[in-house]
């Protein structure tokens, strides 16, 4: 299949992120005279002014945004871009910048892997040091350990946290993984609809890793592509923030009922 005959939807779900409008200007900008792509936004009851200001990216014909007057979270959000569309759907955070246009060439990537539902390519920090967002396991213990403060508590289990962030993975070739993030990844539209999306009972965090568990589920795979990058301007909000480090462990709680607890 040729890429220009795939119908691919960028696919962002926003509350008053501010960010999004550097988000959003990279990626039109990287995009070109290419109007293939077709970008939907959800906005989550974001404020007026706010809403006004998103409003303005209407003037381009690829674009759309749904204002929802309910904030229902980032599952319900992706799915309401993404279920029902035929194609393939890009994930993408409103945090999420583009140096280059590698869209077309990552969906043609997972379109030649017919038995993976997911890709991820590696994503950087402003710096362009690696973020490792990759798991092939989850556990209580790991994922606290990461927010404990203390360096040397961190460093008496560097080795484990290295596993755990698969720091191991090769940088010039493909890997496949068990679950990849929710801050960019390519999804196969078809196989996406034939597992309904998205669980939008997790309001923030861990649907991302419950979408791969539920693809692995059906038998399709996450295909890891560092020949690919993104930039993600990480804020790790539930480690400075309180109430989301709350909604982190009421996701995290529903995460480990549905799919069974892992303390270690």
């Amino acid at each position: 299949m040729k890429v220009n005959d795939m119908n691919v939807t960028v696919s962002i779900v926003t509350h008053n992120s501010d960010k999004i409008f550097l988000s959003l200007d990279s990626l039109i900008r990287s995009l070109g005279k290419d109007q293939s792509i077709q970008i939907k936004i959800f906005d989550n009851a974001s404020e007026v002014k706010y809403q006004e200001r998103l409003a303005k990216y209407l003037e381009y014909s690829f674009v759309s945004i749904e204002f929802f007057e309910e904030n229902k979270g980032f599952g319900f959000g992706h799915n309401a871009n993404l279920l029902g569309v035929s194609g393939y759907g890009i994930i993408f955070n409103p945090d999420i910048i583009l140096s280059e246009n590698h869209l077309n060439e990552m969906v043609k990537h997972l379109a030649d892997h017919p038995k993976c539902g997911l890709l991820a390519p590696k994503i950087l920090n402003e710096d362009g040091t690696t973020q490792y967002l990759i798991r092939n396991h989850l556990d209580v213990f790991d994922y606290m350990l990461r927010f404990i403060p203390f360096k040397f508590v961190k460093r008496l289990f560097a080795k484990r946290l290295a596993k755990f962030e698969c720091r191991d993975l090769p940088n010039d070739q493909d890997s496949f993984v068990r679950m990849i993030s929710g801050s960019f990844m390519v999804v196969d539209l078809v196989k996406f609809n034939e597992i309904n999306g998205f669980d939008d009972r997790y309001f923030m965090y861990f649907e991302d890793n419950d979408l791969c568990r539920k693809m692995e589920q059906a038998g399709y795979k996450a295909l890891y592509s560092p020949q690919f990058s993104v930039i993600h301007l990480y804020e790790r909000g539930a480690v400075k923030n309180q109430h989301l480090f709350f909604i982190f462990l009421q996701s995290m709680r529903k995460y480990f009922q549905k799919w069974g607890w892992q303390f270690f």
